[in-house]
């Protein structure tokens, strides 16, 4: 396949704040005009990498929640069944080699897909080694303690994956767009979360954080399966109804979040949600691009081996 000059799109992407990975294009010697990472150099299609920069301002109504990236549906599906055995391959030799770990934060609207995205990307990994924490609000005892004591409870073990559902982020999210705490206790959380993100960094925990980007339009549109199909009745909430009033607040809101907590150490990814197939085939590429780079290895057996099998003549076929 020919590597075409970047697209009219993808240079909008890039001003748009964000950082577009694995399109056909070779950027050389880039300076970084903007306040993001450039696009990589990539001969065939790998992965869609939409991060947000350090300190920057972020805009989420100039970020498209629908894009095709140069992929179509059935290509992204058969590549994400490749994905799926990589990320199988690749956890193996995270939980072998018991040495690092993966944290992986879903944020989004209500409706925005964090379950699906869960059950469609992350069943490449052995649930074995990785766990799912979902969050709602404190409860009475959580409530006595920091906002963070019942998060680093929870976090990866050296050798695991865990998936935050909701997550520490709702402690600035939901209490400043419905003031349920004083803006001075609140707004010191920022600083507090990236300082306790890259406390989990030096000790070796790897922590991803997605944004699942929708419209409001797509997520009046799943609200409304909830009340229509009898099957996701059981999802039904008033409350999601409620939430729709604040949109506006809570965008802003994610957007100080995403600017103000997107570090080298911990960056957040904006992924466009409105299509599953696209939302999968991001994700899935992230979280492999991350673990290749974590390069895990299968440990030296501290026993002689070799000199065992010699002795009492074993084969791989023995019983």
């Amino acid at each position: 396949m020919n590597s075409p000059v970047p697209s009219i799109q993808t240079q909008r992407a890039v001003q748009n704040g964000f950082m577009l990975r694995g399109i056909n294009a070779t950027i050389n010697n880039c300076a970084c005009l903007y306040p993001i990472c450039c696009i990589a150099t990539c001969l065939t299609f790998k992965a869609l990498d939409f991060r947000i920069a350090p300190d920057s301002k972020v805009d989420l109504g100039k970020i498209s929640t629908k894009m095709s990236g140069g992929i179509t549906k059935a290509d992204a599906k058969k590549e994400l069944k490749q994905i799926h055995k990589e990320m199988f391959d690749l956890q193996y030799k995270l939980f072998a080699e018991g040495q690092q770990a993966l944290l992986i934060v879903l944020q989004a609207m209500d409706a925005g897909g964090k379950d699906g995205t869960i059950r469609d990307v992350m069943y490449g990994f052995n649930p074995q080694g990785c766990r799912v924490v979902s969050f709602k609000a404190p409860n009475s005892t959580e409530a006595k303690h920091d906002f963070l004591w019942r998060i680093h409870r929870t976090v990866p073990a050296c050798g695991e994956i865990v998936i935050f559902n909701r997550s520490h982020y709702g402690d600035i999210l939901s209490v400043s767009v419905y003031d349920l705490l004083p803006e001075e206790r609140w707004s010191k959380r920022y600083v507090h979360i990236n300082n306790f993100e890259q406390m989990l960094r030096d000790e070796g925990v790897r922590t991803l954080k997605f944004y699942l980007h929708i419209s409001k339009d797509e997520q009046k549109r799943k609200l409304a399966k909830r009340i229509t199909n009898p099957q996701k009745h059981w999802k039904f909430s008033s409350r999601d109804y409620e939430e729709r009033k604040n949109w506006d607040k809570n965008m802003d809101a994610y957007e100080k979040v995403l600017g103000r907590c997107s570090t080298t150490c911990a960056p957040w990814h904006v992924v466009p949600a409105d299509d599953k197939w696209y939302r999968n085939w991001v994700v899935g590429n992230i979280i492999t691009d991350t673990l290749r780079d974590m390069d895990p290895k299968i440990p030296e057996s501290s026993d002689h081996v070799h000199d065992f099998l010699d002795k009492e003549q074993l084969t791989a076929s023995s019983d």
